[in-house]
């Protein structure tokens, strides 16, 4: 049998893969029947959701992709240059991702100084002159979409103190009774941090913070706000909302009332989505993602999904490693069942290293990224950093094909 599964969905099974993860893969993405008997795609979610309100393309306003992207090293995202000279940034969302991006605004560089952070954006950071950060959210706090390793985490960063709205948490206490145990702590946490009374110790942290965090729920963004001469970004309006029904699937209302907040920095986490990686697979445009069945494709038999292209962009690593299990585990029943027939021998990932040679494609295998990963390594021990990324597909091929 031919197969192709992220090494994440399935290992060990000494099957030939063919790995579809890249949308921009120069390969057919369907399977080739004389070549496979399955494929499996799972490259992820991409493209950014647009906020759809007037000012979005001002300077100043940026996705958190690429942001994450700029900090993380990613190739394309390397000309972004952030203006990071205001006092006060809004991030637009309350995942995981926002929270991220907010932490990386507010650490003190010398804890920034021991993650593989990149050079580049360390020494822009160092300069920034942001001491103010808005995590801006639809909805309430019980509907928050983060974790609680993210909030806490927030709670305890050093020489920062939080900033929360009385208001947004009112009937908060007594709704926490009934939720389920993940969301009540997460909820008992906000609580605790925009309510109580700190003791002592922790009143005297919060008085000495240079730099402070606030989440803002029941918002929703209606416009950015330009300077005078229309060059950047000079605030946000924000709609105040309302809450219709209860729990995960209450809805927001828009209430009339509108609050305009002085920034100069948006950042947009309200979401990634999927693209189209082929007109011979199927795709929901609306959903963003590969319509399946536990991962099988829908009207593609041999055809199998699994990530973010699969469920949408939600949850954590262990949320999609899991969601590839599933995938696998649906490919195995339907060869047990003999809804696949594997029987014929096929050539497999040979089929592709062939198809990649007569295109003149030179893949990077594993051998070649434990090469990059050495250089980076050795270049962040230099620094006292776990490792200096490389900056651009040429100089990590160059490295490679040493």
């Amino acid at each position: 049998m031919s197969g192709c599964l992220s090494p994440s969905a399935w290992s060990g099974s000494g099957w030939p893969l063919i790995i579809l993860k890249s949308r921009t893969s120069s390969t057919h993405s369907h399977r080739q029947p004389n070549n496979q008997d399955v494929a499996s795609t799972s490259y992820g979610a991409e493209g950014n959701r647009s906020l759809g309100v007037p000012g979005e393309d001002l300077a100043g306003v940026y996705s958190a992709k690429d942001f994450v992207g700029w900090y993380n090293g990613l190739p394309s995202c390397q000309q972004l240059n952030p203006d990071l000279s205001c006092e006060t940034a809004v991030i637009l969302g309350q995942g995981n991702v926002a929270l991220d991006v907010a932490r990386i605004l507010l650490s003190p560089i010398d804890t920034l100084k021991k993650t593989d952070i990149t050079q580049r954006a360390l020494e822009a950071l160092a300069e920034s002159q942001v001491r103010r950060v808005l995590i801006v959210g639809r909805r309430g706090p019980i509907q928050i979409a983060c974790t609680i390793k993210e909030v806490r985490e927030m709670v305890n960063m050093p020489d920062t103190r939080p900033e929360m709205l009385a208001a947004d948490f009112e009937g908060i206490t007594e709704a926490v009774k009934d939720l389920p145990r993940p969301r009540k702590r997460l909820t008992e946490l906000m609580l605790k941090t925009a309510l109580e009374i700190p003791g002592e110790k922790e009143q005297e942290r919060r008085n000495k913070a240079s730099r402070v965090w606030a989440f803002r729920f029941f918002r929703s963004p209606i416009e950015i706000l330009a300077s005078p001469d229309n060059s950047r970004t000079a605030g946000i309006r924000l709609a105040v909302n309302r809450l219709e029904g209860s729990g995960e699937g209450a809805q927001a209302v828009l209430t009339g009332e509108v609050e305009d907040v002085t920034c100069g920095l948006v950042i947009s986490s309200i979401g990634y989505k999927s693209f189209p990686i082929d007109p011979s697979v199927p795709f929901d445009s609306r959903r963003a993602i590969v319509p399946n069945n536990n991962g099988r494709v829908q009207q593609a038999a041999g055809l199998y999904c699994s990530g973010w292209l699969k469920t949408g962009p939600t949850g954590v690593i262990a949320t999609t490693m899991n969601n590839s299990f599933d995938t696998a585990r649906s490919l195995v029943e339907d060869i047990d069942s003999g809804t696949l027939d594997v029987s014929a021998a096929k050539p497999g990932s040979q089929s592709i290293s062939g198809l990649l040679e007569k295109r003149g494609v030179k893949p990077v295998i594993f051998s070649d990224w434990e090469k990059i990963d050495s250089v980076e390594m050795s270049m962040g021990e230099a620094t006292g950093k776990p490792r200096e990324k490389l900056l651009t597909v040429e100089e990590m091929l160059q490295v490679a094909r040493k």
